[in-house]
C-alpha cells in the first residue's frame, strides 16, 4: 500500500470488494450461467471455479498481497525518511522488557502486534510498551494456526476479542491488525472494515523465529533497507542462539544502528498513517462492537 486510504484506521468503513474479488465472483456467476445454457460445458465451468478458488487461496497465502483488500506493506509517501519497526507475538515477560530497553537506548519507537491471550496473562508488559512511547496493535486473540481457514463469524470473534483485551490493558484501541503468519482469506477484510482496523503486513522480514544466527537475520532485514520500509521482528517465540539468548536482542541493535547511519527514523504505524487517532483514549472511541468476553479463555 503506497497511498493513504480514504478512511483512516479507527473508523468503521463500508466494505468494497477488491477488483480481484469482484472478478472471481463474476467468474462463478459466468460458470453457473454457462451450465444453464449448455450442461455440456460443465468441464469448463468446473475448471474455472477450481482455478478461481486456487487463485483466492494463493492470494491469502501471500502476506504482502493487496488482492484481497487494503494491506499496508510500506509507509505512505508522506512518511519521508521514516521506517516502522513491528514486533510480533508478544508480550513475553523475559524478552519484551529487554527489547524495550534497547529501543530506549536508541530512542526508537516500535509497533507491537500483541496476542490477546498473552497480553491478558502479562498485562504489565503491555502497559510498559505504552508507557515507554510505543504502540500496541491487534495480532488476534489466540494466534490460531488455522486462522486463515476460519469463516467470517469466527474471524469476527477472534479479532474483536483481542480488540477488547488490548484496549482494556493499553487504554487505546488498536488501529491495525496483522494476521497470524500473515495468512488470511477473503472473509478477513469485511471483518476489519466493521471493526475499524487496517491490515498491515511488512516490507521485509528476518525469519527470526526460525533462524538462530543473528547475523543472517540482520542481513535479511537490512538488504535494500529504505525509507518507508516496514520491518518484522518478534519478541514472542524468538529463535535462540547456541547460548540460548533470544536472537532478537542482537538483531535489534544492528538494525537500529544501520537505520541511524542511513538517517532513517523509527516510528510507529499509527504515528504516520493515523496520527489524529493515535492517542485517543478508549472511552472516546465507539467504533468497536466488542462481544462479551468469555470467562473460559
Amino acid at each position: 500500500m503506497s497511498a493513504a486510504p480514504l478512511t483512516a484506521p479507527g473508523a468503521a468503513r463500508r466494505w468494497t470488494p477488491s477488483p480481484f474479488i469482484t472478478g472471481t465472483a463474476a467468474l462463478h456467476v459466468g460458470a453457473g450461467a454457462a451450465l444453464l445454457f449448455d450442461p455440456a460445458l460443465w468441464p469448463w465451468a468446473a475448471g474455472s471455479v477450481v482455478a478461481s478458488h486456487l487463485a483466492l487461496t494463493a492470494a491469502g497465502l501471500w502476506p504482502r498481497s493487496n488482492l484481497l483488500g487494503l494491506n499496508w506493506t510500506t509507509l505512505p509517501p508522506h512518511a519521508g525518511q521514516q521506517i516502522a519497526l513491528t514486533i510480533d507475538d508478544g508480550p513475553d515477560p523475559e524478552v519484551t522488557p529487554r527489547v524495550l530497553d534497547i529501543l530506549d537506548q536508541y530512542q526508537a519507537r516500535a509497533t507491537f502486534f500483541c496476542i490477546g491471550d498473552i497480553a491478558h496473562a502479562y498485562p504489565k508488559c503491555v502497559e510498559a510498551i505504552v508507557e515507554r512511547g510505543h504502540a500496541v496493535e491487534n495480532h488476534s486473540q489466540q494466534h490460531r494456526h488455522n486462522f486463515s481457514l476460519l469463516g467470517p463469524g469466527a474471524l469476527q470473534r477472534e479479532i474483536a476479542a483481542a480488540q477488547q483485551t488490548l484496549t482494556e490493558i493499553a487504554g487505546t484501541p488498536p488501529l491495525f491488525f496483522r494476521a497470524p503468519a500473515g495468512l488470511r482469506n477473503p472473509f478477513l477484510e469485511p471483518v476489519l472494515c466493521r471493526l475499524g482496523l487496517h491490515l498491515a503486513s511488512w516490507t521485509r522480514r528476518g525469519f527470526d523465529t526460525r533462524t538462530r544466527d543473528a547475523a543472517v537475520i540482520s542481513q535479511r532485514l537490512l538488504r535494500g533497507l529504505a525509507a518507508r520500509d516496514i520491518l518484522l521482528m518478534h519478541d514472542g517465540h524468538p529463535a535462540r542462539d547456541a547460548q540460548q539468548r533470544p536472537v532478537v536482542l542482537d538483531v535489534l541493535p544492528t538494525v537500529l544502528e544501520a537505520a541511524a547511519a542511513a538517517r532513517l527514523h523509527c516510528t510507529t504505524l499509527r504515528a504516520v498513517i493515523a496520527p489524529a487517532a493515535g492517542n485517543v483514549p478508549a472511552a472516546h472511541q465507539s467504533n468497536f462492537p466488542y462481544p462479551e468476553r468469555s470467562q473460559n479463555r
